[in-house]
């Protein structure tokens, strides 16, 4: 995807001593990075941008104890491949930058949630993973067949997680795509053969 301009700027500092408290706030602490242009647009609303960080810090492990059952790796690949197919580069690359070394993602597997098509790469829990997604992306439901799969695999906590999480950031993939969200310097690219 070529760079756009954005359809809403985002904020851009010097910001308002509670803005910057929100920015640095939604941040992971002491982030090598400034914040986020997709925080950055969404403090245009302040109201819709602090109503939706309890849903990501929830979603990022960051409430502790009461946040997420779901592995990180398990997170990532759901959040990675919702973001492929919802040519979401913006935010995918965000995710492969941030994420997939924490999450033991090696950069084929990153490669892969953006291909067509199961992939070698994957062991089989991956690859129900992947087909829970696509399955979701593509009827917003998961066949009697899959189901079993997926069961086998995941607690009643996981999969609830993993459905939310696969339609929370098909929510993010929507606002970053729709506004033209500025690509950050140092995410990582969808590779030349992505979904399109």
């Amino acid at each position: 995807m070529t760079e756009r301009s954005p359809r809403i700027a985002p904020l851009t500092p010097p910001y308002e001593p509670d803005v910057e408290a929100r920015l640095e706030r939604r941040m992971p602490k002491n982030s090598p990075v400034p914040p986020l242009s997709l925080f950055r647009t969404l403090a245009r609303h302040e109201r819709l941008a602090d109503a939706m960080e309890g849903m990501s810090r929830f979603n990022l492990g960051k409430n502790g104890p009461a946040g997420p059952t779901l592995p990180l790796r398990d997170r990532e690949l759901v959040i990675d491949r919702v973001c492929a197919r919802c040519g979401c580069e913006y935010e995918w690359g965000v995710h492969v930058a941030f994420f997939a070394d924490r999450a033991g993602i090696d950069a084929a597997e990153a490669e892969a949630t953006t291909q067509v098509g199961p992939s070698p790469t994957w062991s089989d829990r991956d690859r129900t993973l992947i087909a829970v997604v696509d399955s979701l992306h593509d009827q917003s439901d998961v066949s009697d067949e899959l189901w079993a799969a997926f069961r086998a695999e995941w607690s009643e906590e996981q999969i609830l997680e993993i459905l939310v999480l696969a339609g929370w950031y098909h929510s993010i993939a929507y606002v970053a795509n729709t506004l033209r969200v500025p690509f950050e310097p140092w995410a990582a690219r969808f590779p030349e053969a992505a979904i399109k």
